[in-house]
């Protein structure tokens, strides 16, 4: 089957979870967003709001999971950018994820045991360059839909200079027992377009290292992905 075939049957699967009579055998690349705007209603609003893409949703989630099973060659990630402008130094204490749910194999549709959440230096030519910071396994406060907000911890903020970065936001999750989590994406894009990848192939897009998101994925994900930073500047 060549890439856009197998595309197209992947996101005819995850567009039909609700209807199908039988669950898909393997994971979907993107689904159709079913609730409204994230309200983030835990959010900690005595931080200071850094950076805010939460916004002009597409209507559509792209994965980026890590499976916690035997489906590890599925393992993905997406990351999108953002820039620290000059002058300022952040302290990142909160990350807010739009997200959704949908339904694998197993008997429910969600939820994340945890996620994990990385911070790269983005190269000249664009794209994640050097891992920063990455901090795993954190239990963010989840609003049962795929909405997140994840409280990075004590000790575990991040320390940002003037500069161009990335963020990745996984979930950890097992298919066969709770499905899937997709990361909204948005129409409009801020800086670079939004970037995936899939280390293991199982998805068979080739896109084994840092790639264009739309170019793997199609055009139903992307350009950008929907998120906020929170914390102090200075």
């Amino acid at each position: 089957m060549n890439k856009t075939n197998l595309l197209a049957s992947v996101a005819a699967l995850a567009l039909c979870m609700g209807g199908a009579s039988a669950a898909p055998q393997h994971p979907a690349a993107h689904a159709k967003m079913t609730h409204a705007k994230a309200q983030f209603k835990t959010a900690n609003r005595a931080l200071t709001v850094l950076y805010d893409q939460n916004s002009d949703a597409e209507g559509y989630s792209d994965t980026s999971q890590n499976f916690e099973s035997s489906l590890d060659a599925y393992d993905n990630q997406g990351s999108d950018d953002f820039t620290v402008p000059d002058g300022a130094t952040w302290k990142i204490s909160e990350v807010d994820v739009s997200g959704l749910y949908y339904k694998g194999s197993g008997p429910a549709s969600g939820l994340a045991s945890s996620e994990n959440v990385f911070f790269y230096k983005v190269a000249k030519k664009g794209g994640p360059k050097k891992l920063v910071a990455e901090i795993d396994n954190v239990v963010g406060d989840d609003d049962g839909v795929g909405d997140f907000v994840i409280t990075l911890g004590k000790g575990n903020s991040v320390k940002l200079k003037p500069g161009h970065y990335a963020i990745s936001v996984q979930a950890n999750m097992s298919y066969n027992d709770a499905g899937q989590w997709g990361w909204s994406t948005r129409n409009t894009q801020v800086g670079d377009a939004a970037l995936w990848q899939n280390p293991g192939d199982g998805f068979a897009t080739g896109c084994t290292a840092w790639s264009d998101e739309q170019d793997c994925l199609g055009d139903l994900g992307g350009p950008d992905h929907m998120f906020t930073l929170r914390g102090k500047s200075k």
